[in-house]
């Protein structure tokens, strides 16, 4: 009997769950796990996970008393709840899961610091080894600079909102654990720019990954790269042989459910014979190059903008369901 797509796939291959919905992971069964803000925010509204959402506003609501407004209360729990999160992914996964520092920081080195240190500390008060986790942060110069320190003090990070060649180089360069180019958003910003569709090798995201890939493997650099933000498995069968590649419940389930032969398309020692150019990037070059590449310059100013905004609905959720616990307390006490 012939082999499904996933399973040639983890034979190369490093698959990664692209979710917060925890019933997802344990039906897919990944190495590892990536959580997002938009991806923790869309779990938080599911019913079947508000006695983690209640657990953490209880938790945030005993720390800071009983007087705390529910603003308050929202926003310590939401400093936790991916955390949360993260502690019940890796009741699951045998690996890694990667836990986002707030997006409105990407500009911050020393705010981002400040946060990746108390989200592994999080984990370590939850018995959880910083082994396991990956620390993802936007690559921004900013990102960039504070994942170098980090990766010094044995905090592994993920850069993630990755889509030019300068921010993957510059990563690589930081000593940074792990890279996630956005496959399908640079496909979204061509195909919107130019009006066209792309498939297989043309895609301009599948491209954007062989190209990092091929550049790190050729000049032996640790980082890995993990392809992120896939819009259809022919984007995938594109990267086999990828480091890893994080993916959605919804394409996993496309992949188990298609057979045919899956070759391997990225490979390190085809990378070795390729010539590349090798480049040196500071912060005047990170700048010209980021200011020279629109798509680049466009999805990670939009990708900052999109997470912070989720942050903020979730902050929202967070506060109104805080209040809904109180409310009910209330009619229970007067009954």
């Amino acid at each position: 009997m012939s082999k499904t797509l996933l399973e040639q796939l983890r034979t190369m291959t490093v698959v990664v769950a692209d979710t917060g919905d925890i019933e997802a992971i344990q039906n897919v069964k990944p190495q590892d796990a990536t959580t997002n803000p938009s991806l923790i925010t869309a779990a938080a509204q599911l019913p079947q996970y508000q006695p983690i959402v209640d657990e953490v506003l209880l938790e945030a609501k005993k720390k800071l008393g009983e007087h705390a407004s529910d603003a308050a209360v929202a926003n310590l729990a939401f400093k936790h709840l991916a955390v949360a999160f993260g502690k019940r992914i890796l009741a699951i996964v045998p690996g890694r899961v990667s836990t986002e520092v707030d997006a409105r920081l990407s500009y911050d080195t020393e705010a981002t610091l400040k946060q990746a240190r108390e989200i592994i500390q999080q984990y370590k008060d939850q018995g959880v080894s910083k082994e396991r986790i990956l620390v993802k942060i936007a690559s921004t110069w900013e990102g960039i600079k504070a994942a170098e320190i980090l990766e010094k003090e044995g905090i592994h990070c993920n850069l993630t909102l990755l889509f030019g060649l300068h921010q993957a180089i510059a990563c690589a360069e930081a000593g940074v654990t792990l890279i996630s180019p956005f496959v399908g958003r640079i496909l979204d910003w061509y195909k919107k720019s130019t009006g066209k569709d792309y498939v297989g090798a043309e895609d301009p995201g599948v491209q954007s990954v062989t190209k990092i890939y091929t550049y790190f493997k050729k000049f032996g650099y640790k980082t890995v790269v993990m392809g992120a933000s896939f819009r259809n498995i022919g984007e995938i069968e594109e990267l086999a042989g990828c480091d890893l590649l994080t993916i959605s419940p919804h394409l996993l389930g496309e992949l188990e459910a298609k057979q045919g032969d899956l070759p391997r398309k990225l490979d390190p020692e085809k990378a070795q014979q390729e010539h590349v150019e090798k480049l040196t990037i500071d912060k005047p070059t990170f700048d010209k190059m980021h200011a020279a590449d629109a798509m680049a310059h466009d999805k990670l100013k939009e990708g900052i903008e999109g997470f912070s905004a989720a942050l903020e609905n979730l902050e929202k959720l967070l506060a109104a369901r805080h209040a809904e616990i109180g409310a009910s307390k209330e009619t229970v006490g007067a009954h």
